[in-house]
């Protein structure tokens, strides 16, 4: 079940109340029936690092073309002289 954040309207703590998410927010508090409101949190989660922005998965697009011509060009010729060694 997740943890909901409730925080006391008169002396403004703030309490960790688990309950489901299919339940309606809390009015007071279920221990001590002190009113209480849900507020709401940051995420705990952080992306970090490359590989979380579209631009990220994308190839450069001029950069691209031009690498993969060579390197299909230099796979043809390593191609080329195991074909001759291999025919000796």
């Amino acid at each position: 079940m997740p943890t909901y954040l409730y925080k006391n309207t008169l002396t403004g703590e703030v309490y960790e109340l688990r309950q489901s998410m299919r339940d309606d927010a809390y009015t007071t508090h279920p221990e001590t029936g002190v009113a209480v409101k849900r507020i709401l949190a940051r995420p705990s989660i952080a992306f970090k690092g490359s590989g979380f922005y579209v631009n990220d998965s994308r190839p450069a697009s001029g950069g691209d073309s031009g690498s993969s011509s060579s390197s299909s060009g230099s796979s043809e010729s390593s191609g080329g002289s195991k074909g001759k060694s291999g025919g000796e």
